[in-house]
């Protein structure tokens, strides 16, 4: 499934596996290395996981966030 470029270091992604959309950071074997796009700990994804993302892609992604953070802040 991965498109071709996709796994080029500071490519977004789709890691189509777990729904995550990451910034491409590098690559140990065959295994890439995502970051997500607003900071936090990379993940590993096969290859065969990844494709192009999309802009809506990299959208969906900050609304999650952003949406995560506000319950965190209002639980304060």
């Amino acid at each position: 499934m991965s498109t071709p470029g996709t796994g080029r270091r500071g490519k977004t992604a789709l890691d189509v596996s777990t729904g995550r959309v990451g910034r491409v950071m590098g690559h140990v074997g065959p295994r890439y290395q995502l970051r997500p796009l607003n900071g936090g700990r990379e993940w590993e994804a096969d290859p065969e996981s990844l494709k192009a993302a999309y802009q809506s892609d990299a959208l969906s992604a900050a609304v999650v966030t952003a949406n995560t953070s506000q319950r965190i802040r209002e639980r304060m």
